[in-house]
């Protein structure tokens, strides 16, 4: 008898195991279809164009077909000439992603038998809420003051793209930079294009016989995630970033007033530039630089026909440009070459170097096709991304290229004080708070390589709240083989792999890469 009660339960089991499952999945069904392992991209900001998604993973078929949030999206499958899958992708339309949020997305085999719901494991895509602008500062008034006020002095400072203190975690900022040290003011008012701020008694103090200047900016925060999204990739939607410099000065106590000369933006423009390091490749031949053009840093290259015989012509060609032909809409700065002068990095504040550009300073690798041949067509590659959208947010400055143009080291700047920054793919068993403000980074392009995903790493962090971040961020530099990164101001760093302390501040790290 105990024998039949076992066996009938057993049934039982089966019975409701096999009736309580549907197509869609429910309690008593796992999913039984593909594995999905992740999403490119993975989010995006809303309010952007349609777009199509690779969806990448194991077990797809050639009816495999890919759902937002349940319903069913138009689906590609490849396959190659044996009937094999190659990729999935799906097209995901404007009004899908309109709004921000959280979105779920699978994918669906067709179903066969009994007990098989056809459906894979779900991934989260997220649409963040659209960038924050980057903020311009146009004036202060006023911009000067004899020192020893007895008073706190009250600016009005002006300009484009300020966002109003009604959510303070959204709002502008305003930093005060003098004598090595940043201080925030306490703002009052915001308006799209004014902002009043304080700045105290304690920095207007010169008793001194010289002008002091103090650099003022105003800063945007990157835009927040959509509302529910935790996790190491809600990040946000990025933006933000820092204003040009206006220059406030404070005369010695011992004058009756305090006269600025006006100051030519365009020369002082021409002076940062000035103190740019040009890029030279390995022969001497071609050499890439910044200069001003209709009051714009540029990054140019050019081709001295050092080492070439007679047939060749010197000349000069811009290399921060748009698809169309048409120079950066920011500035650029701080080029770095490849051994064979063909690939250019640089930093752009740009948004008009790709199509989706993101906003504020990107790095960029140009291929200029230098000693390529007829068949190559320059290009731009954005370089400070990542699949995971880790970047997202950042301003990343002062690349460092590998000889081949492969990899490409640079630096990432946080402009928040968030204390959950999500890391890129990383080897680094560290793990843990990654709230620096200045990580370093490597972007694998797999240019020249075969059977090679793009890929960009985390080498190393500055934990802590960002302290420090008057400090001018020095960049990383990349050995020819990008086998090893030297990394300035890592004296807390936690850097992957294995490192070596050369100074008190500086650490290089050796990166493994295999090529």
């Amino acid at each position: 008898m105990k024998r039949s009660l076992t066996a009938l339960a057993a049934a039982l089991l089966a019975i409701v195991t096999h009736s309580g499952c549907n197509d869609y999945g429910n309690t008593f069904q796992n999913n039984t279809g593909a594995a999905l392992t992740f999403l490119s991209p993975s989010q995006i900001s809303a309010g952007t164009s349609g777009f199509t998604l690779l969806v990448t993973g194991i077990g797809f078929v050639a009816q495999t077909k890919v759902r937002w949030n349940g319903a069913v999206i138009p689906t590609t499958v490849t396959l190659d000439a044996n009937g094999n899958v190659l990729t999935v992708t799906a097209t995901v339309s404007a009004a899908l992603v309109a709004k921000p949020g959280i979105v779920t997305v699978d994918t669906k085999n067709p179903a066969s038998g009994t007990g098989s719901n056809g459906l894979s494991n779900p991934i989260n895509f997220i649409i963040n809420p659209p960038p924050n602008p980057s903020p311009t500062l146009t004036s202060s008034s006023p911009n000067a003051v004899v020192g020893g006020a007895a008073a706190p002095l009250s600016l009005t400072l002006t300009g484009t793209n300020f966002l109003s203190n009604s959510d303070p975690t959204q709002a502008s900022s305003v930093g005060w930079s003098m004598g090595g040290a940043l201080t925030q003011l306490a703002v009052g008012t915001i308006t799209s294009t004014q902002i009043q701020a304080t700045v105290p008694v304690s920095l207007l103090a010169n008793s001194g016989t010289a002008n002091i200047t103090a650099a003022i900016t105003v800063s945007n925060p990157p835009s927040p995630p959509p509302a529910g999204c935790t996790g190491s990739s809600c990040a946000g939607g990025g933006g933000g970033g820092s204003s040009n410099v206006v220059h406030f000065t404070i005369c010695p106590s011992s004058q009756a007033s305090c006269v600025v000369p006006a100051v030519n933006p365009a020369a002082s423009a021409a002076a940062l530039v000035a103190e740019e390091t040009p890029a030279v490749s390995l022969d001497g031949r071609y050499v890439a630089y910044t200069a001003i053009q209709d009051e714009r840093a540029q990054i140019f290259l050019r081709d001295t026909c050092e080492g070439v015989g007679t047939g060749c012509q010197p000349r000069t060609t811009l290399l921060s440009v748009a698809g169309d032909g048409t120079a950066a809409s920011g500035d650029s700065h701080t080029p770095s070459m490849s051994s064979d002068g063909r690939y250019v990095a640089f930093s752009s504040a740009a948004t008009n170097l790709m199509e989706n550009a993101p906003t504020g300073r990107q790095v960029y690798l140009r291929d200029t096709c230098a000693g390529a041949g007829d068949y190559c067509k320059p290009s731009t590659h954005l370089i400070s991304t990542d699949p995971n959208g880790t970047l997202v947010g950042t301003e990343s400055v002062l690349p460092s290229v590998s000889s081949s143009g492969r990899f490409v080291a640079f630096l990432a700047v946080t402009p928040s004080h968030a204390s959950n920054q999500p890391a890129a793919e990383t080897k680094s068993p560290a793990g843990g708070n990654n709230s620096g403000f200045r990580q370093v980074f490597i972007r694998d392009t797999c240019l020249g390589a075969s059977n090679c995903t793009p890929k960009t790493t985390r080498i190393s962090l500055q934990p802590g709240d960002g302290t420090g971040t008057d400090v001018k961020p020095a960049g990383p530099a990349l050995s020819g083989n990008a086998g090893h990164v030297a990394i300035p101001g890592g004296n807390a760093a936690t850097l992957f792999t294995r490192s070596v302390a050369v100074d008190d501040r500086v650490f290089l790290a050796i990166t493994n890469q295999q090529h």
